[in-house]
């Protein structure tokens, strides 16, 4: 067939596209998804960098639990729950108000970031903090003065664990500048300003909530290049190696052991024991010129004399165990 067009044809192409009557075969396209992008709020932050901050703040999401349930002395378990970009505003307006917001300084970081924590779990760590057991209160109510220091000590905790976990990353200093119960109070940047939002779920004890930590564009601006995975996994194995001694040795300074000291011993019928009152005098069956033997969890470390301190009972160390160490039962 030939692909030459006769005079004829050619007239009756022109006469059909200027009547509108030619049905053009189109070629079939495949299907593509559609993206929506919104310019009035631009994506700044690359699926590489928010990918890097997600693994950076996993890491922190660890350290953190061992830091809380340290400082708590109840097992806390936190984690990372999500990390999305968005506007500064749309983060302001999500909060509710009273709420428990802190404005942080991550020097020589330039600006400042926000953090904010939940009422469901910000009032079991205060709680504990005064002796109790991690009760909530279910009012959403502004903390007092007193809470309000107890909750800069547990944001402290937080920006100190922050400073460890961002060490591959930039070396900050964070700082607690204030914390503000108002959310319109913690403008840092505009409402349009596009933001980093971390979120966080922490669980102490029953009590459940979630911790927010907001990274404006401003603050982690000088460090965009560094939010790469290459950057982080190169960093992370060559820092393993010298931080580790140095973060279990801190760790163990830090760890609590129970310590105690055997008085004497003695055989009493149960019907003595039953009988026992205010002012009873029960003999020992050593000497009181004997050391007594002072135990480190359930094993023998050392034995001394008692004595006084000011009011205080108090024991005066007078030998190491040695390896000569006791099991008590």
């Amino acid at each position: 067939m030939s692909e030459i067009l006769t005079q004829k044809e050619i007239d009756s192409l022109i006469a059909s596209l200027s009547t509108g009557g030619l049905a053009v075969e189109e070629a079939k396209k495949e299907d593509r998804p559609v993206r929506i992008y919104d310019f009035r709020r631009p994506d700044k932050f690359s699926k590489d960098q928010i990918r890097t901050l997600q693994m950076l703040h996993d890491n922190f999401a660890r350290l953190l639990t061992t830091t809380f349930s340290a400082h708590f002395r109840t097992m806390v378990q936190t984690n990372i729950a999500s990390v999305d970009q968005v506007t500064y505003g749309e983060y302001v307006r999500a909060l509710k108000n009273p709420a428990i917001v802190a404005i942080v300084n991550l020097a020589p970081l330039p600006g400042n970031a926000v953090l904010d924590i939940s009422h469901t779990i910000a009032f079991p760590m205060i709680d504990r903090l005064f002796g109790g057991a991690g009760q909530t209160d279910e009012r959403a109510r502004a903390l007092t003065e007193i809470e309000v220091i107890v909750m800069e000590r547990i944001f402290v905790q937080f920006l100190d664990t922050l400073k460890e976990a961002w060490k591959n990353i930039s070396e900050i200093k964070p700082k607690l500048e204030t914390i503000e119960s108002n959310p319109l109070f913690a403008q840092v940047v505009g409402s349009t300003e596009m933001a980093v939002l971390i979120t966080f779920s922490a669980k102490l004890g029953e009590a459940v909530g979630s911790i927010n930590f907001c990274l404006p564009y401003l603050v982690i601006e000088p460090i965009l290049p560094k939010l790469s995975a290459q950057h982080w996994f190169s960093t992370s194995q060559r820092t393993v190696a010298q931080a580790s001694p140095e973060l279990l040795q801190k760790r163990l300074e830090d760890a609590t052991i129970p310590v105690s000291v055997l008085l004497g011993e003695t055989n009493i019928s149960v019907r003595d024991l039953l009988g026992l009152q205010v002012g009873d005098v029960v003999q020992m069956d050593n000497p009181v010129t004997s050391e007594m033997k002072g135990f480190i969890g359930s094993r023998v470390k050392f034995r001394g004399r008692p004595g006084n301190v000011g009011r205080r009972m108090a024991l005066k160390v007078t030998a190491l165990a040695g390896g000569e160490e006791e099991d008590y039962e």
